[in-house]
């Protein structure tokens, strides 16, 4: 068993997570239906299955000609539309093939003036005044997008629309994907009660278990809650002990100072391995993440110990266990989604602390500007609905004006 380890800067910690997530392994893959793979993360690489484009394809409607002939009239000989292929011979000089957007050029034609850069009469063309054509103009060569067996989709893509478009049209049905890790969340304190329970006067229902699983799926995972685990540490360990199938283990609340925060004693005495028990943040001072041992059933597991409020719980998840868990399923590590905004209105920081506030920004202008939504605390959940992303104040600064560019963590 290792001893506790310490409170770290943000820096230090996100260093830290980021280092293991590098090491774990790949999963396990599956294959699925094209249509089925939104938002997983590919496994194997997409090759182009032929040049893309197969032929020199024409950028725009109008000519296909041959550059070094558009200083004088051409003879327009024909037409060639998108999905045909020019039947007649190579183009010769001084003529012309009309040609569709998409359409093949045919051979001999080594550029394609624009329709609306043309005078035509009856069945030629001649060049508008002052323009000229350059060989190559508005053709994209065979092949000069992908070649035949060539990686269009690296492994570790995630797959969206544009990647679905281009798997497509190299002609796959199905991808070998990356299967999605499974997240045991364990929700713990004795004022929690399950949604189908009325609550008393003194107790809360348990929306971190709804809320982290949501954003478990978001970020490539599947969910498993667990059954909510009371302050007590014959309880507790036992729903840690029924979490060990999954791939990584969340556990919210239980890991403060208090006399019932029991979450570290209990690991401690599974023998976890403890990379850090805190992080100079607000919210979100009281995270653990560490790593319980292999034992004869199941492979070592990683662990994050999330503070019990809501907006700590949901902000210590996109700065610490989003890019563990994306690496978990297969994607690049990569850290949480940082952008810079400038501030709305001033605000203040807090010296010695990183804040991470909910906010709202807006892209109106070249740099996005942001400013904090009213909340009353880290358990103002109204609020922090109302936010869009979270606004990141460093330590060594006490007051922000109107106008500042300061750090926003998107969600």
């Amino acid at each position: 068993m290792q001893s506790a380890a310490a409170v770290l800067g943000f820096d230090e910690a996100l260093t830290k997570v980021l280092q293991h997530a590098t090491d774990l392994p790949r999963p396990p893959s599956e294959p699925l239906a094209l249509l089925a793979c939104g938002d997983r993360v590919l496994a194997q690489p997409v090759l182009a299955d032929r040049d893309q484009p197969p032929f020199n394809r024409s950028t725009r409607d109008g000519f296909a000609v041959r550059a070094s002939d558009t200083l004088g009239p051409l003879k327009v000989v024909g037409q060639v539309r998108a999905g045909e292929q020019w039947r007649g011979s190579t183009l010769e000089q001084n003529t012309a093939i009309e040609i569709m957007t998409g359409a093949p050029t045919p051979a001999g034609a080594d550029a394609v003036v624009m329709i609306e850069h043309v005078e035509r009469t009856n069945n030629s063309i001649r060049l508008l005044a002052g323009r000229l054509i350059r060989s190559g103009e508005n053709i994209v060569p065979q092949g000069s997008e992908a070649q035949a067996g060539q990686t269009v989709l690296a492994s570790g893509s995630k797959i969206e629309g544009a990647e679905v478009a281009l798997a497509a049209s190299c002609g796959y049905t199905e991808l070998e994907i990356y299967r999605r890790p499974k997240v045991a969340i364990v929700a713990t304190g004795d004022e929690l009660v399950d949604l189908a329970a009325t609550p008393g006067p003194h107790q809360i229902r348990n929306s971190n278990s709804y809320g982290l699983s949501e954003l478990i799926r978001h970020a490539g995972g599947e969910p498993v809650q667990l059954p909510i685990a009371p302050d007590r540490r014959p309880e507790l360990e036992q729903t840690i002990r029924s979490a060990r199938h999954c791939e990584l283990l969340l556990l919210s609340g239980g890991v403060s100072m208090g006399k019932y925060d029991l979450v570290e004693e209990v690991l401690q005495s599974l023998r976890a391995e403890f990379f850090f028990t805190g992080v100079k943040m607000q919210p979100g001072k009281p995270l653990v993440f560490g790593r319980l041992p292999a034992d004869d059933q199941f492979p070592a597991q990683f662990f994050f110990g999330l503070p019990g409020n809501p907006v700590s719980t949901q902000v210590t998840f996109h700065c610490f266990v989003e890019p563990v868990l994306r690496a978990m399923g297969g994607s690049e590590v990569q850290g949480p989604r940082f952008l810079q905004a400038t501030l709305a209105e001033g605000l203040a920081g807090k010296a010695g602390l990183m804040r991470v506030l909910p906010a709202r920004w807006t892209s109106n202008r070249v740099r996005p500007e942001v400013r904090l939504v009213g909340w009353q605390g880290s358990g103002d959940l109204a609020a922090n609905a109302q936010a869009n992303c979270y606004a990141v104040l460093p330590p060594d600064k006490d007051h922000f004006s109107t106008g500042d560019v300061i750090t926003i963590l998107l969600r």
